[in-house]
């Protein structure tokens, strides 16, 4: 993952172990806001989910990661996401000054309703999507299958 983020949840489906809390407020967030949005649209008011990939911020600072006491049991799963976050700070691939971007899409006409931002957030998003219809296709006859028989 050579000058990628480590694996970063994207989207408010995705996720890994040692982010839950993270991944979590992620996926009410978008839940919220696309229900938001409709609402909001007949009175011209635009939603906008912004999804970035790693930008050069502060995120990953030492004095800035927030972690709590490493438990043993978790080590082999957990220790491997603490290493990379650590070790990403400065490394990230986003500009932080291009996520301007933002504002140029709100003056669209036509708005997204997500704005993935850098290479690693639209690899991520697409190679979740891809997962998911492929996910999707191979149950497709139990996830059809429940209905009531007519």
């Amino acid at each position: 993952m050579a000058g990628r983020s480590p694996k970063r949840p994207w989207r408010g489906h995705g996720s890994f172990a040692g982010v839950g809390a993270y991944s979590a407020t992620k996926f009410a967030l978008e839940g919220l806001s696309e229900a938001l949005a409709v609402e909001v649209a007949p009175f011209g008011i635009k939603v906008l989910i912004v999804e970035p990939g790693a930008f050069r911020t502060g995120l990953h600072r030492t004095g800035t990661r927030q972690e709590t006491a490493a438990i043993p049991a978790y080590n082999d799963i957990i220790g491997p996401v603490r290493a990379q976050h650590a070790a990403f700070d400065g490394k990230q691939p986003g500009d932080p000054p291009k996520a301007a971007a933002i504002i140029t899409t709100l003056s669209a006409d036509t708005t997204p309703l997500r704005l993935p931002l850098g290479n690693d957030a639209a690899d991520a998003i697409a190679a979740s999507l891809d997962t998911t219809c492929a996910e999707l296709a191979a149950w497709d006859e139990v996830t059809r299958g429940t209905d009531l028989d007519q």
